[in-house]
């Protein structure tokens, strides 16, 4: 059965976001990312996987090791899609904002 990946069901997981973190700066092995977690090596190996369907993940071989690395694009279009959003609660939290200022104002 081939499952059809998601990239919020994707980012939703803490362990992948932290690999996400990860890798956002350099490209990293399976070995040295899996060092950073207290969890087997082939959970995170199925992590890597599914950031990889999701082509959050870049797989680049060099040698005999596979190299991750940050999807940059793929991580724009998730960047512009939550983007309306961010916008709309930083909005609301300035009004917010400026009621309080204007009933302490008033006390």
């Amino acid at each position: 059965m081939n499952l059809r990946r998601d990239v919020f069901q994707a980012i939703a997981d803490p362990t992948r976001r932290a690999i996400l973190l990860l890798v956002a700066t350099q490209a990293m092995t399976a070995g040295a990312i899996a060092a950073n977690f207290d969890t087997a090596r082939p959970t995170v190996s199925k992590h890597l996987q599914i950031l990889t369907e999701c082509e959050l993940l870049k797989q680049e071989q060099n040698g005999r090791e596979m190299y991750y690395h940050i999807n940059a694009l793929k991580m724009k279009e998730v960047a512009d899609f939550i983007e309306p959003f961010r916008q709309m609660w930083d909005d609301r939290f300035n009004k917010l904002e400026a009621i309080m200022k204007n009933y302490q104002s008033k006390q």
